[in-house]
């Protein structure tokens, strides 16, 4: 995809997409860097399993490690618009929505966005397969969030498959693939097997989310978990997931 590789226009493109408040994150800003779009995929064969929850918040990380953010809403249910209409955080100025589950405009929206920010984020609806395989044909990442139930894996089986035909099709190492311990639940047994579970199946895996009210809270209120919570355990479990991420589409 064409990206402009002029400085000054680079530096401006940082200022509208998805910045993190000041108020929030009063840090210093890095100098401007040119660096590759990043299209990552939450991709899941199963609802429930913090798809929504991990895109919005990723976005926000993302966004104070000073990239700029475009995050799309590929779920006919439409949770992270809903998500942003509950209050006037970041998600409410970077969340675009792809009307009816549609795969051609997906592609037209995704292309569109990797024209102006750094990292486009999709968040996948699950019972819609041909729009999560239209994701997996764009990204360069896709990350397979799971929860710890015997069902969960079982979809995360059927989600992983889909991915890697995606990725025979375009005759390419990409989408790169990787796995997320998500809502996890540390003081069961099924909670602290969960990574075990996951580095079973061969793919690397990414550092685990854990199930916190506060993250439900943030959800409430319209906002993410670095705004609504800054230096909660929940915040700080996004923030190393992004750092994971960044490194990973970075390179």
């Amino acid at each position: 995809m064409a990206r402009t590789s002029a400085h000054s226009t680079r530096c401006r493109a940082r200022t509208p997409a998805c910045h993190v408040d000041t108020r929030i994150d009063a840090r210093p800003r890095s100098p401007c860097i040119l660096l590759p779009v990043a299209i990552i995929a939450v991709v899941g064969r199963k609802g429930g399993i913090g798809k929504s929850t991990i895109a919005g918040n990723l976005a926000a990380e993302f966004a104070a490690l000073d990239r700029t953010v475009t995050l799309i809403d590929a779920d006919p249910q439409h949770s992270l618009v809903d998500w942003a209409a509950q209050g006037d955080g970041m998600l409410s100025w970077c969340v675009e929505k792809v009307k009816h589950g549609d795969a051609d405009v997906l592609r037209a929206k995704v292309r569109e966005a990797a024209e102006s920010t750094d990292i486009v984020l999709i968040d996948t609806p699950p019972g819609i397969p041909e729009i999560a395989r239209g994701a997996a044909m764009l990204a360069d990442l896709v990350l397979l969030p799971c929860g710890p139930s015997p069902l969960e894996l079982f979809a995360l089986k059927d989600a992983l498959a889909m991915v890697l035909k995606a990725r025979a099709e375009r005759r390419s190492k990409k989408p790169r693939i990787r796995l997320i311990p998500s809502r996890v639940l540390m003081n069961t047994n099924l909670g602290r097997g969960l990574s075990s579970s996951l580095d079973e199946m061969g793919r690397k895996v990414l550092p685990a989310i854990g199930q916190r009210i506060v993250v439900a809270e943030a959800v409430a209120n319209g906002l993410t978990v670095r705004e609504y919570a800054p230096g909660s355990t929940a915040h700080a479990e996004f923030e190393e997931l992004a750092k994971a991420v960044n490194s990973i589409v970075s390179r």
